[in-house]
């Protein structure tokens, strides 16, 4: 299982994200994630002023399903979706989420019984049906998800090429789900593959592209799943070089930065910058040195609770080795050095102006870093060791390399 101990950049802030868009990719990722690995960024979603948004409190409950045409019940399913509400708990906000998604497909169904195929009407709730057994499918309802892959096929030869492109997208997320879930990579070549296809069928499909982007994500994120992360933005990376839409291409260029980072276990990397007083950084200061970079922000919740780790294993090994470097991706110098100084961090950081918007720090584009910390630990010799040294993994690496240290 997957736990949200990160910051990630958001992955479509380069891309136009319609409603729709948005509400596939979060049923998507939410599925081929189990339990969603990453935090996004604050700053990535603009959120209602605190006074506009309603004080949380008990969510109401969802009405049962009214007689009425299909143009009055798909209304009725729209009104439910676009109350403004704040639940008290997670727990509160599933529920409801359930019984959204169960009611709407009920309306789905009733609706399908009375229309025909050519109704205009016919896509948005064939789609409504879709999503809704794929929500009820996260949720856990194991029939609404095989209910979801046979309604699914049967719309894939759909004359409406975007119900096809959305009934195969879902199919494409159940069986990431399935691989994801089972614990083994064996089916991420072939699931790459198809994807990789239906990509390159219209490279211009922002919410395709978007999908692949989540699935590449979903590989670097699985433990051992590197190799797969690397195939998947291999195969995907000249596909989006071809789209015509301007954002999906500049999202295909960040690949190379990704695949540079994936490529580093075993070979040196790369540490240039500015330090925090204004200084050039020096890598030759890291000669023989054992040492830990650490992508890192003072607004990531999980970067600043790794600190104390941090801490603790550098007072422990800092004479006999072992360094730190930090990158910071913070915009605020004031705030960073505030920070720096009150928690009496000793380590040299490094820090940029942002190449652009949001947490463009050059060595963080450099090395396709898409969420923090990013910790990767460098041996004696100059080459990487891992790309994953946080918590006790970081303590166990350590003892390990120093353990004839004296």
């Amino acid at each position: 299982m997957f736990h949200s101990t990160a910051c990630v950049r958001p992955l479509f802030s380069l891309l136009q994200n319609p409603v729709r868009l948005g509400f596939l990719l979060c049923v998507a990722f939410g599925l081929i994630i189990p339990a969603p690995a990453r935090g996004e960024q604050p700053a990535a979603v603009a959120e209602a002023p605190i006074s506009a948004q309603p004080p949380a409190g008990k969510l109401p409950k969802v009405p049962p399903l009214p007689e009425g045409t299909p143009q009055e019940l798909l209304a009725f399913i729209a009104g439910l979706k676009q109350e403004n509400m704040r639940p008290s708990s997670r727990e509160e906000m599933m529920v409801y989420m359930q019984d959204v998604a169960t009611v709407s497909v009920q309306a789905a169904n009733v609706i399908l019984k009375q229309i025909k195929p050519d109704d205009k009407i016919y896509n948005d709730t064939a789609k409504l049906k879709l999503e809704s057994l794929m929500m009820l499918g996260r949720l856990g309802n194991e029939k609404a998800s095989a209910e979801m892959a046979i309604f699914a096929q049967t719309l894939v030869d759909s004359p409406s090429v975007e119900l096809a492109a959305e009934a195969r997208r879902l199919l494409l997320v159940s069986e990431a789900q399935q691989i994801f879930s089972s614990g083994t990579l064996d089916g991420g070549p072939a699931l790459i593959q198809k994807t990789a296809a239906m990509l390159a069928a219209d490279p211009n499909d922002v919410a395709t592209a978007g999908l692949a982007m989540q699935l590449a994500g979903a590989f670097e994120q699985m433990p051992g799943g590197e190799q797969s992360a690397q195939a998947a933005y291999s195969a995907f990376g000249p596909i989006f070089a071809k789209s015509s839409n301007a954002r999906i291409r500049e999202m295909g260029e960040s690949f190379a930065g990704v695949l540079r980072r994936l490529s580093l276990p075993g070979h040196p990397m790369e540490i240039k910058g500015t330090l925090l007083d204004g200084k050039p950084f020096n890598q030759k200061s890291l000669i023989g040195k054992v040492v830990l970079v650490d992508f890192w922000a003072t607004w990531c919740g999980p970067c600043v609770a790794e600190i104390p780790n941090v801490l603790e294993q550098y007072e422990k090994y800092h004479a006999k080795g072992f360094e730190v470097v930090g990158v910071s991706l913070d915009e605020d110098r004031g705030a960073l050095e505030k920070f720096v100084d009150e928690q009496k961090i000793p380590w040299p950081i490094l820090f940029e102006k942002s190449e652009g918007e949001g947490w463009r720090h050059p060595l963080s584009t450099f090395y396709g870093i898409r969420g923090i910390p990013t910790v990767i630990l460098i041996g004696r010799d100059g080459n990487v060791i891992t790309l994953d040294a946080r918590g006790e993994k970081l303590g166990k690496q350590l003892d390990s390399l120093f353990k004839d240290a004296g």
